[in-house]
Order: structure tokens, then C-alpha cells, then sequence
């Protein structure tokens, strides 16, 4: 049977006569007996034969290799391994190690299993490393196939299926046994990754337990510096409590027997600390030593508050000496022994609240006595400027033998004008005036400069004591309570000044004298004359108000009758009221103050009222004109020598300077040249060339030409010396007149060019002055004027 199935699969034989291939040297003799038994085979079916033989040959080698191997060692591999009852699915997590050890021992003989454990190989890459030898050796076996040789082989195929029957169950037991070492390499693979995993759990495991013991020795290191800082602390706690509760015989004797100086002071502090670490500290309240203690220092507390009591008075009732130097002594004192009152009112409040009260009665008495002193003095050396009578339109030459007598003791320029009076700005910071020293002097001064003394005395007075009570009492309220004696002083006395000023321009210095006291006192950061100063301010803005109305009612209200002057130069009234305005608009010029701009301009209009009504009462014309242009001029030149602020004011009156010019222009030259004039105006202006039902005749023209030629210069001459009459500032007249002789060559032009027009005008050429001759004169009066 086995014959048939061989002689099916076997290829038929070749066609007799061709050649057969033969098996190269190296062929296996089976596989060339074969060949030689039946017909030729393919190069393919020889490989695959070839394959099978040198599988056949390795299972002999590696059987003959493990009797070998079993007689030297006496260790059945297959024995060992097929003790092991491990399931393919088994895990490391299933294995057991119970009894490692000693199969480890067992196979320590196996020189397989040694060299593997002993290499550190794994059983997979050995296993890998044989199935690739094998592979190598099939392969070199392909290749030595691939290269047939052409002979005649006979092949029977009865002996090839023979040698493969033969050697079928050698290659299954190998093929067995392959598979079940694969097995075993595998399981004991596994074993070992697991024993290899059960290793770094281990090795983790004591890092753990590493890091756990360095932080419990760090743990422990800390706690043992903290026992040390704490016992250091409880060390240093318990001895400043013996130091802050014992009670040294040094200092029992210096508080009871000692003198207050600098060493009673430290004492007092050391004293102080004892108390207040009685009385704050609870756990001191709960020691036994308190109850020695706690009697001792109220003694030593009692004794030191009236002590320094005793000691404090003394000192305050050297501020009462006459001529005392209160600054000095609180200075230089007094601020010596602070913490003395310090002392008191931490530790003896009642005693404390009565020394401050004798200190604010004593300094209140005492400043109170010195202002009122210093405001008697000054009172002294007042200067009278203004009374209700020293108005702008109030006729002064009427005034009554007593106002007459009063006259040397007032400044009358200072009425109204500001003059030096200014300067008093300028030495806002300077020292305030010594009484007795400008007596002496003989020398009186207007109430602003005295008001500033007084100020600025109150200013350095109050910011000295200011600073001392916040230094010594460590409350500057007590500032308010002291000074409350002198601000009433300084309140009566000017209440009583206030009602009797009339002088405007002194409250405005004033006003302005107590803003840059102001800011002074914000300069030092001192609040506390804040509230007074504001009031003073407010008192004054009324007061001001009302003298400046007075002013202004008193133009309204006018008698133009009395008033009235036959002179055509500046008057008195408008000067007043220049000089008034200047000073009250250079006082203004930093602040900008609308409302008093306002009433500036309802001023204005109020003395321009009264000016119009005083030239109305002059009989010419030319008088009134004249009359107004010497009051304007004269109030810009004021409103420019006081400053280029005159602002809306002097722009107003330079209009109506300008306007009042023109016509004085026009009467002047119709008072000369009244013929000229209305000829140029009415007939010269006519078109000459145009048809016209009365033409200019030669006739016509000629009498003026001749007039104009014979007397021209003596004209000019006339106009020259009326002009030199009529104005008082001669700048003004020399610009008027200037004016006039332009205006004349103006005119005077027109009749050359309207003569040049007529027909036969040419026969006045020789009549006619020449242009230039004009000019010549202008400029001659020009230079001379």
C-alpha cells in the first residue's frame, strides 16, 4: 500500500534517452539511490528532500548530544520539566516560588541551564538564537540545490519513499520535542520575569523605607532645635519676668530721695515698664510673686506723680516771670523733662489733666497779656489815611476848620494812590516790628504795615506753640484751648478798626496780606490758624465793599456845580479816580478777582458820567473837547505808570481819547482855515469832468489860494502856540498837533489837485505853496515842539 501511494506521488519518468540530473557531491545517499531508482526529480522536490534529510541529521545530533550529555551529568531535562505542572495560561501573579530554591539547586548540574543562568540569557532569545541556526542550515542547504548538475541518476522511487517512512517517526519525536522545550523555556521565562518583577518591588520597597527613615531623622533634627529654641525662649522669658518684676533698691532710692534730672527720667521709664508689665501682662496676675511686688510699686508710683507734679508747676509758673522768653524756656526746659508729663498721663491721668489745665490757663493769661501789650504799642504808630469824607467826587475845598486841622496827619497822596505802600507785599516773611525801637524812630505807618506785624507775630507765636504741644502734651488740641485768650484779643481790637477804616486801597493790601499769610502757614503745614484767618478774610470783603461803594456813590451823586472848575486841564476828581483804579487793578493783577473787575467797571462808567457833565459846563465847544482829552490822557498815563494791566479800562479810554482827538482836529482847522475846509468837503469833491450845472471857475478858487498863500505860516504859528496852551502833557499836545498839520496838507492837496482840473487853472500856479514847503514846516514844529 504504502508502494502504491509512493509510486502515485512519484513523477513519471522521462522519455528514454534524456538526461537525468544528479545529486551534487554533498547529497545525501539516499536522496542519489532514489534518484536513481526512479525518474529524474525537480530541483524544487530535492530541496524539499534535502530539508527533511538535514532535519533527520539534527534530531540524531541533538538526541546523541542529550545521551551524551545525560551520561556525563545524570540529568534528565525531560524528566525535570515535565515535573513542572505549569498551565499555558498561567500568570506570575498564579506561580508560586514555594520550592525555588531547591529545583534551583537541582539544576544547578545541568551545564544548559548553568550556562543560561549563569550567562543571564533569556530562554526566548536562545530559543530564537537555535531556530535561527537551523534556518541557516536550511538555507546553505537551498542554495547548494539551486545548483544542479545535469547526469543520468537512475531514481527509484520505492527506496525514497522507503528513506522517508523510515525517518517519519524520528522527525515527529523531534518535532514533539521542539514544541515541548519551547514549552518549558517559555514557562520558565515567565517564572523568572516574575521572580525579576518580585525583585524591583523589593528594591522599591527599600527606597521607601530609605526616604521614610531620612525624614524621620530630619522630623527628629527639628524637633530637637525646636526643644532647643524653645528652651531658649522660655529661658529668656523667664528671665525678663524676674527683670520686669523685681524692684532694685537703686531705684526705690532715686524715685523717693533723687532729684528730677536725666538719671530721675530713666528711672521713670524703668518704673513705667514695671507698671504696665503688671497691669497688661495675665500670666503676671496669676504669680505669687505679683502679691510681694504689686504694693512696693504703687508706693514708688505715687511717690514719683507727686514728685514730678511738684517739679512740672514750678517750672509753669516760671512762664509768668515778667520779661520772660516763653520760647526759650519751653525749648530749652521744658522739653527736657517730656517724658516727665508722659509719666502723668499714662500713670497718674488725674494729675495729668491738672498740670494741662494750669499750663493752658498760664500760657492764656500770658500770651493774652502780650498781644494786648504789643497791639497797645502799636496803636502808638498808626498812620491815619482816609476818613469818610476821603471820597473821589467829594469837593474837598469845603471842608470844615476841624477836617482842616486833621489835614497834617494824613498822607493825602496815599489816599488814593498806591505808591510805595506796595512794598508791604514784598515783606510779607520780614520780622514784625519792635514797638519801642520804631517810637523812638518818630515814625508813623499806615494800618496794613501794622496789621502785618501783628500777623506775623500771631503766625510765629502760634506755630512755635503749635509744635510744643504736639511735642510736649503729645495733644495738639490743647493749642486751641491755650490760644483762645489772644484770639479774643486780637478780635477786639480789630472790630474795633474795622468799622472806622475807610481807606480801600489799606483793605485790599489787607485782603492781600492775609491770603499770603495763607500760604505761609500751608508752607509749614500748620492748620491751626486756619479758621481764624478765614474769618479775618471774611470780615474784610464786606468792609472793602462797602468804602468802595461809597466811592462810587459818591460820583453818582455829584454836584457837578460845586465840582466845576473853569480850567480845561485834568481835574482833581478824575485824577483821584485814575490813581484809585491803578492801584486797585495792579493789586488784582495775581488774583484775577471777577467780582472786583465788575466793580471797577461800574466805576468807570460812573466817573465818565461825571466827566461828560463837568465839560458840558465849559461855554465852547472846543473848551469841552480840550477839556475831555486832557482827562483821558492823563488817566491812561496813570493806568500805564501803574502797569500794562489796565486791560478793558485803558483800551476805553484810549478810544475816547482818540475819538475827542479828531474833533479838537476839525475845530482847530476850521478856526483858521474855515474857507478851505468847506470848499475841499463841498466842491472839490465834485467829478470835473462829468457834464455839471456850475462848474469850479478860476474866480472861485483864487481867493483861497491867495488867502491860504498869504498867511499859511502865521496860521500854523497860531495853531501851534493854542495847542501849547490848551493841553498840559506836551506829548499829547505834540501828537495833536501833528495831526492837525497832516490834516491841513491833506485838505490842502485836494485844492492842488482840484485846481490842476479846472480850465485855466494853470494861471494860479504861481499863487499856489508848494508841497514841500508844507512838509518843511510840519517837521520844524515837530522838532521844536
Amino acid at each position: 500500500m504504502k508502494e502504491n501511494q509512493l509510486n502515485q506521488r512519484a513523477s513519471p519518468a522521462p522519455p528514454f534517452g534524456e538526461p537525468r540530473v544528479l545529486p551534487p557531491a554533498n547529497v545525501p545517499s539516499f536522496i542519489g539511490q532514489g534518484c536513481l531508482a526512479s525518474s529524474c526529480i525537480s530541483p524544487s522536490e530535492m530541496a524539499q528532500l534535502a530539508v527533511a534529510k538535514e532535519n533527520e541529521g539534527l534530531s540524531y545530533q541533538f538526541q546523541e548530544s542529550n545521551e551524551i550529555d545525560s551520561q556525563k551529568t545524570g540529568f534528565d531535562l525531560g524528566t525535570f520539566v515535565g515535573d513542572l505542572n505549569v498551565d499555558d495560561d498561567a500568570t506570575s501573579d498564579d506561580i508560586s516560588l514555594e520550592g525555588l530554591q531547591q529545583e534551583l539547586e537541582d539544576c544547578k548540574n545541568d551545564q544548559v541551564v548553568a550556562n543560561i543562568l549563569s550567562k543571564g540569557t533569556k530562554l526566548r532569545e536562545y530559543t530564537k538564537g537555535v531556530e535561527n541556526n537551523i534556518r541557516k542550515v536550511e538555507l546553505d542547504s537551498i542554495q547548494s540545490l539551486d545548483q544542479p548538475q545535469r547526469v543520468f541518476v537512475p531514481a527509484p522511487p520505492e527506496y525514497l519513499a522507503m528513506d522517508y517512512i523510515k525517518e517519519s517517526d524520528n522527525l515527529v519525536s523531534l518535532h514533539e520535542q521542539i514544541r515541548d522545550c519551547d514549552s518549558i523555556l517559555s514557562q520558565m521565562e515567565t517564572l523568572l520575569s516574575g521572580f525579576q518583577a518580585e525583585i524591583g518591588s523589593i528594591s522599591s520597597d527599600i527606597k521607601i523605607l530609605q526616604e521614610k527613615s531620612m525624614d524621620m531623622g530630619l522630623k527628629l533634627k527639628n524637633r530637637k532645635c525646636k526643644f532647643a529654641f524653645f528652651k531658649q525662649v522660655a529661658e529668656l522669658k523667664l528671665a525678663n519676668f524676674v527683670e520686669d518684676i523685681i524692684v532694685p533698691p537703686r531705684m526705690v532710692d532715686i524715685i523717693i530721695d533723687g532729684e528730677v534730672n536725666e538719671e530721675y527720667m530713666s528711672t521713670l521709664e524703668i518704673l513705667s515698664k514695671k507698671l504696665k508689665f503688671v497691669e497688661l501682662e495675665t500670666m503676671v496676675k496669676m504669680s505669687k510673686a505679683l502679691k510681694d511686688v504689686q504694693p512696693e510699686l504703687e508706693k514708688l508710683r505715687q511717690k514719683a506723680v507727686s514728685k514730678v507734679f511738684d517739679f512740672i508747676v514750678q517750672k509753669l509758673y516760671a512762664l509768668r516771670k515778667p520779661k520772660t522768653n516763653i520760647q526759650i524756656l519751653q525749648q530749652n526746659i521744658l522739653l527736657k523733662y517730656k517724658y516727665v508729663v508722659t509719666f502723668l498721663k499714662e500713670h497718674g491721668k488725674e494729675v495729668y489733666i491738672e498740670v494741662r489745665g494750669a499750663y493752658i490757663d498760664t500760657m492764656n493769661k500770658v500770651l493774652s497779656a502780650h498781644f494786648w501789650a504789643y497791639i497797645q504799642a502799636l496803636e502808638k504808630l498808626q498812620l491815619d489815611i482816609a476818613t469818610s469824607s476821603d471820597l473821589i467826587g467829594v469837593d474837598t475845598r469845603n471842608s470844615s476848620l476841624f477836617s482842616r486841622g486833621r489835614e497834617p496827619l494824613k498822607n493825602r497822596s496815599a489816599v488814593f494812590a498806591l505808591g510805595e505802600r506796595i512794598r508791604i507785599l514784598k515783606e510779607i516773611d520780614e520780622p514784625a516790628l519792635i514797638p519801642h525801637i520804631a517810637e523812638a524812630s518818630s515814625i508813623k505807618y499806615p494800618y496794613e504795615v501794622l496789621f502785618r506785624s501783628l500777623h506775623k507775630l500771631l503766625m510765629d507765636t502760634a506755630t512755635s506753640e503749635y509744635h510744643f504741644c504736639g511735642d510736649f502734651f503729645g495733644e495738639e488740641p490743647i493749642f486751641y484751648d491755650i490760644f483762645t485768650g489772644p484770639f479774643s484779643v486780637i478780635d477786639e481790637h480789630f472790630n474795633s478798626i474795622l468799622p472806622n477804616c475807610y481807606d480801600a486801597i489799606g483793605l485790599m493790601l489787607m485782603i492781600r496780606i492775609i491770603h499770603q499769610h495763607q500760604l505761609v502757614m500751608s508752607r509749614r503745614r500748620i492748620p491751626c490758624l486756619d479758621s481764624y484767618l478765614d474769618k479775618v478774610n471774611i470780615a474784610l470783603w464786606p468792609r472793602f465793599k462797602m468804602v468802595f461803594d461809597m466811592h462810587l456813590n459818591s460820583l453818582r451823586n455829584a454836584n457837578v456845580r460845586n465840582l466845576w472848575e473853569d480850567d480845561i486841564h485834568p481835574h482833581y476828581v478824575m485824577r483821584r479816580y485814575a490813581e484809585f483804579t491803578a492801584s486797585l487793578i495792579h493789586l488784582n493783577v495775581e488774583y484775577g478777582d471777577g467780582q472786583l473787575e465788575l466793580n471797577l467797571e461800574r466805576l468807570r462808567m460812573a466817573v465818565n458820567d461825571l466827566l461828560i457833565k463837568l465839560a458840558k459846563t465849559f461855554p465852547k465847544p472846543k473848551l469841552q473837547t480840550v477839556f475831555l482829552i486832557n482827562n483821558y490822557d492823563m488817566t491812561i498815563a496813570v493806568l500805564k505808570e501803574a502797569g500794562p494791566e489796565g486791560g478793558k479800562i485803558q483800551m476805553h479810554f484810549e478810544e475816547l481819547l482818540k475819538s475827542n482827538t479828531a474833533l479838537f482836529v476839525e475845530e482847530l482847522l476850521l478856526e483858521h482855515f474855515n474857507d478851505l475846509i468847506k470848499f475841499v468837503k463841498t466842491r472839490a469833491s465834485e467829478d470835473q469832468s462829468a457834464s455839471s450845472e456850475r462848474p469850479i471857475a478860476v474866480a472861485e478858487v483864487e481867493p483861497l489860494v491867495k488867502d491860504f498863500a498869504s498867511r499859511w505860516k502865521v496860521a500854523i504859528e497860531l495853531m501851534h502856540k493854542d495847542v501849547i496852551t490848551s493841553f498840559s502833557n506836551f506829548l499829547c499836545g505834540m501828537e495833536i498837533l501833528r495831526a492837525a498839520l497832516t490834516q491841513l496838507l491833506l485838505y490842502y492837496t485836494r485844492l492842488s489837485d482840484c485846481i490842476k482840473k479846472i480850465v485855466g487853472g494853470s494861471a494860479l500856479n504861481k499863487d499856489l505853496v508848494s508841497i514841500s514847503s508844507i512838509m518843511y514846516e510840519i517837521r520844524k514844529y515837530s522838532r521844536t515842539f
